[in-house]
């Protein structure tokens, strides 16, 4: 057998310095370059010319929102989008050769980026009960045996159908509706652990979990807050749209513990000034923030607004907060009584900062405010987005062009997948909707997210743990106790595309079941087919794949879940078409068009250029919410507790990396090249600790229980993070995160805010 291609993560780390802007022409060359590597100068034509354009293929790195037809570039895509493409349209193939080569043993010892790098799945794959080995299975003998586990649980409740937000629409609502049809709630998602606080803050507050604003909004603002996000490598055409608020005139405050090259300056790679010149500075202000200390900086703006009001009415929108709002009173006397010492402990922050912005705000009538993960994964991260939600309901900054609420989410379709029913709380006029259509009732009790399934797991509860794309074990908090949870299964199963760690953390069997990519044509009986996504800004459009399929064995999500169903199903419940949804998608579209509110006459309208916009209440005036008005709250915080030599530690992604898995070894516009195993730290905060950088350091996690949670053999970067806190990968640190460390209310991992201590690494014998 042939040496499997690509290389483990060097360990010969490099430091430059920090870039101090993103994209350019170096973006260009880095994205044909590994497009290339992976695969040929036709496929990467082909995904590239059609990638984001009207009837094309949705990018699935992010959930940014594309153009209006007539205003798309003919290259509409970023560089990480890029690679992300065409490392899905790889021409490197895993074929049953390679498991026989390859026992799981060994593979769980290989890292991710290894693992991605061997190609595209081709075929069924069996790890039997005592085998190290995977083994080919017959798609037959695969849903039997799936089919054959789930039959003889003793409940439904002891399976959870995990799914990342790669997944279309259409397989998505299968995947929903055959849980429920089979018995239960339990429907874990990607967005657990990302976005799982914005929707719980904006409900409660505005009674919708989706952002407020579009594209066009963002144009046309005078002031965008960036808060907690690095659009350079997240979100990189999110940086088109600031480019052209820049244009139009808006001034842009970047709030961040780390000062990203892309909140700084932006050269547009398809215009002169981003080629030859030195592009446009995004950031007018950028605040050094400590990590958490957003909901104080906020508390205090609000502050700031109330006084300026007190001594020059017409501050704030009086007309809209007796109208449309709830709580101000008992807000407001809250907010007057934030102390601005502990503002500027918890913030990091001179108070002269913050008065700028504040005047800043005053200054301008249309305000956004963007955020990401960088708030939500935090114990207050729900409180914190209230507390935007309060600042942006003072001035009125809701329901009008310009201003508004917008979470950045990251995959492709996470959005989506709550919309087509994928929670395990959805509300009863949801489920209602399915019983009427499909003649069965859905359970009513809330089933379990990723945090409460990791724990069923661990505890017995949970037997059957089915994973349709993602990457779930990698992307988990606490690794060591998720992967002896995943262990405890009777079977574990995983749609894929690509191989991933998760595949090396077996149930007492393992199936891995290959998937059609979003770049490849998908035909089915009823011809070929399209598939709809939903973005950050609601919109809903079609992705159509054009490349030959990586193998003849592949089937689509939709066809391996249809099948399940019948399989697992048989006659019932209820009177679900599986065999037509296979053969048709339009057939799904018919029916979640009389299930979810906004996609009526889904198929003809999803096919126009530009598809459908999903209404938001909030800006038609309407707010679902307790009070039937958009409601003020008031919010309290709490500085972590860092025993002194402590640091509070923040999981981050590099910019060559997609989720869970690394592209390469090197963070260009941090700087770091050649090793993933590093930690970023203030030099401030080393020499307290008597720390340089080279220093090998093992990162361990105080918490609360007994559990020794240490991620070994790391090396300083001094770094210019904010005093008092680090950085380091994901997914190589979420192994000190505690699985009991989630946000309030919420349950989201805490992975932005993990309290540790550097312990001078022992020296180790090589292997």
């Amino acid at each position: 057998m042939k040496k499997p291609p690509g290389k483990e993560p060097r360990d010969d780390l490099t430091v430059t310095p920090p870039e101090t802007w993103a994209a350019g022409v170096p973006a260009v060359v880095h994205a044909l370059g590994y497009s290339l590597e992976q695969t040929s100068p036709k496929k990467t034509a082909v995904d590239l010319l059609t990638m984001n354009q009207v009837d094309g293929i949705d990018c699935p790195g992010c959930a940014w929102a594309d153009p209006a037809p007539g205003h798309r570039h003919r290259n509409e895509y970023c560089e990480n989008g890029a690679k992300h493409i065409n490392d899905e349209a790889t021409t490197r193939r895993i074929t049953a050769d390679f498991f026989r080569e390859h026992p799981v043993s060994e593979l769980a010892g290989r890292s991710d980026m290894w693992l991605n790098q061997q190609g595209r799945l081709t075929e069924p794959m069996v790890k039997r009960p005592g085998s190290d080995h995977y083994e080919p299975i017959s798609w037959r003998d695969a849903f039997d045996l799936l089919a054959g586990e789930l039959k003889a649980l003793d409940t439904p409740d002891e399976a959870v159908f995990y799914t990342s937000g790669r997944v279309s629409n259409e397989a998505a609502f299968v995947l929903q509706l055959f849980a429920r049809a089979f018995g239960t709630n339990n429907l874990p998602d990607c967005s657990n652990m990302c976005h799982e606080s914005s929707g719980f803050a904006l409900h409660e507050t505005l009674g919708t979990g989706k952002g407020t604003v579009s594209l066009q909004d963002l144009h046309h603002a005078d002031l965008i807050f960036l808060v907690g996000q690095n659009p350079g490598s997240n979100h990189p055409r999110q940086l088109s749209a600031l480019e052209q608020a820049k244009v139009n005139g808006a001034r842009i405050v970047a709030v961040n513990p780390l000062p990203e090259a892309g909140l700084l300056r932006f050269r547009n790679p398809q215009k002169p000034r981003g080629v030859i010149g030195r592009g446009v500075r995004i950031a007018d202000r950028f605040l050094h923030i400590r990590p958490g200390g957003d909901l104080a900086l906020f508390q205090a703006l609000n502050r700031l607004l109330l006084e300026a009001e007190d001594a020059r009415p017409g501050v704030l929108d009086q007309e809209f907060i007796r109208d449309s709002t709830s709580g101000f009173e008992e807000f407001a006397e809250h907010a007057r009584q934030v102390s601005w010492d502990d503002v500027l402990t918890a913030t990091g922050l001179t108070r002269e900062e913050i008065e700028q912005v504040h005047g800043d705000v005053l200054r301008s009538e249309r305000v956004i405010v963007c955020w990401a993960m960088g708030i939500t994964q935090h114990k207050h991260g729900v409180p914190t987005i209230r507390e935007i939600v309060n600042f942006l309901l003072l001035r009125g900054n809701l329901g009008r062009a310009g201003a508004g609420a917008c979470p950045v989410r990251g995959h492709s379709n996470v959005q989506g997948d709550r919309t087509m029913g994928i929670w395990e709380q959805m509300p009863d006029s949801f489920l209602d909707a399915l019983r009427d259509e499909f003649g069965f009732d859905p359970p009513r009790a809330h089933g379990l997210d990723s945090v409460n399934s990791i724990k069923a797991m661990r505890e017995g509860r949970v037997k059957v743990f089915l994973g349709v794309a993602g990457n779930f074990v990698r992307a988990a908090p606490d690794s060591a106790v998720t992967e002896e949870a995943m262990r405890g299964c009777s079977l574990t199963a995983h749609v894929s595309t690509k191989l991933n760690g998760s595949h090396t953390v077996c149930g007492r069997t393992a199936l891995i079941l290959p998937t059609l990519g979003r770049t490849e044509r998908d035909h089915q009986a009823g011809g070929e087919q399209f598939v709809t996504v939903e973005n950050s800004m609601s919109e809903v459009h079609t992705s159509r794949g054009r490349l030959k399929p990586a193998s003849p064995l592949l089937l689509s999500e939709v066809a391996i879940l249809c099948r399940l169903a019948r399989r697992t199903l048989a006659a019932g419940p209820g009177n679900v078409p599986w065999e037509e949804f296979e053969a048709d998608y339009s057939a799904i579209r018919e029916r979640i068009a009389r299930i979810v509110p906004g996609l009526h006459d889904f198929n003809r309208r999803v096919v126009r250029p530009g598809g459908i916009r999903l209404p938001n209440p909030v800006n038609e005036g309407v707010y679902r919410t307790a009070t039937g008005k958009a409601v003020f709250t008031r919010n309290t915080w709490r500085t972590p507790d860092l025993p002194e030599g402590h640091l509070l530690l923040q999981t981050l992604r590099s910019h060559d990396q997609w989720n869970t898995i690394p592209y390469t070894a090197d963070d260009r516009y941090r700087g770091i090249h050649g090793s993933r195993r590093v930690v970023m730290v203030n030099p401030e905060d080393l020499s307290a600790l008597a720390l340089a950088g080279g220093d090998r350091v093992d990162l361990v996690t105080v918490w609360h229980d007994d559990a020794e949670r240490r991620a070994e053999g790391f090396e300083v970067v001094p770094y210019p993070t904010a005093r008092g806190s680090a950085a380091a990968y994901y997914p190589e640190t979420q192994v000190l995160v505690p699985l009991d460390s989630v946000a309030d209310i919420s349950n989201q991992p805490t992975s932005k805010g993990i309290v540790v201590r550097l312990e001078r690494a022992a020296a180790r014998c090589l292997p």
